[in-house]
């Protein structure tokens, strides 16, 4: 079970301390002192213990969902809930790998994605619940909606020839909303990625901020962590800038989600999942062409969009919407008014 803690405030005694979350999750009273506490209590090889059949006292963890590079998702049923009778008591929890939980900041990283989530209220972005640390395994982890459907990597899987117009509107709206939402609301995704949507019963849903940053300004009580170290990002859906080490940005965001719709309409990624910067040297930009379902009018903003140059990335997710939205009648009228 969840122990009491003190305040935040006495439990800082460095300003190294102060900097890291993972050290406010896990520090504890000295000798039921709490302003004497120890210089390095972050988790470590010898403390993070392997994951319990039931975390907190109250998830009894099920079944493996998925993993990635940092964490896994687990199904999980809520025995509080289920107590009280609800009839669907279960979720998704996620909780990082034992490699990446011994990191200093790890569990400060896992509060990001949780802090930044938590910030979105659209109907095509994952609802979190909460975030908990299990403080006898000192695992931190997240609760949230478990969504029940198929990702777009499996379904780009079952339809090697890409969706036909009226089926990939109907996904690319809702995930252009939802970004565009996030980018409003000044949340960067990070890693826009066709495994990190899915096609839930209650119709699309973006998932996995887990690499995804605040803009300045916002949520500034959360720490700025180097995702770089971490070596996280994903090669073919990254946008060059990034793979060279420059911030993340919305147009990063734009550029992967760009590669997304390109696949769900041929099938084939843009530039054969090579990473991007190999692709740019390669100039492979030279051989882009629309992919066969998507309609005319649309492909000059989506080309647009999969610039290599940031510079020439000249187009907000919410502008791809519009575009992608817009009817040809409709974009002719304009031309003509203009």
């Amino acid at each position: 079970m969840t122990e009491f803690m003190p305040p935040i405030d006495d439990l800082l005694v460095t300003e190294e301390e102060a900097n890291n979350l993972t050290y406010f999750a896990f520090a504890k009273p000295l000798n039921g002192k709490p302003h004497v506490a120890e210089p390095a209590l972050a988790p470590t090889r010898a403390s993070v213990g392997a994951l319990p059949d039931v975390l907190a006292g109250r998830y009894r963890i099920e079944r493996l969902l998925g993993a990635g590079g940092m964490g896994a998702v687990y199904r999980a049923r809520d025995l509080l809930h289920e107590q009280f009778g609800d009839p669907d008591p279960y979720i998704a929890l996620k909780i990082l790998s034992e490699e990446f939980a011994e990191s200093p900041d790890a569990s400060a990283l896992l509060y990001s994605e949780f802090a930044l989530t938590r910030r979105l209220r659209h109907n095509n972005v994952l609802r979190p619940h909460t975030f908990e640390v299990d403080t006898d395994c000192q695992r931190a982890f997240i609760t949230m909606e478990l969504m029940r459907g198929l990702t777009l990597d499996k379904l780009l899987c079952e339809r090697p020839l890409g969706l036909p117009w009226k089926e990939l509107r109907d996904i690319a709206l809702p995930l252009l909303d939802a970004l565009a939402y996030a980018h409003a609301r000044g949340v960067l995704h990070g890693d826009m990625k066709p495994s990190n949507v899915m096609l839930s019963e209650e119709g699309v849903r973006l998932f996995d901020f887990g690499l995804g940053q605040a803009e300045e300004g916002i949520l500034p009580g959360l720490p700025h962590l180097s995702r770089n170290r971490f070596n996280a990002w994903t090669p073919g859906y990254a946008a060059p800038e990034l793979l060279e080490g420059q911030p993340l940005s919305a147009s990063a965001d734009v550029y992967g989600v760009a590669c997304v719709i390109y696949e769900l309409a041929g099938g084939k990624h843009p530039f054969r999942r090579l990473p991007s910067t190999e692709a740019r040297d390669g100039r492979l930009e030279r051989e882009l062409h629309a992919p066969r379902n998507l309609p005319k009018h649309c492909w000059p903003a989506l080309r647009t969009a999969l610039a290599f140059d940031a510079a020439d990335r000249t187009i907000t997710a919410a502008q791809l919407r519009d575009a992608m939205g817009a009817t040809s009648s409709w974009l002719q009228r304009l031309r003509l008014r203009a």
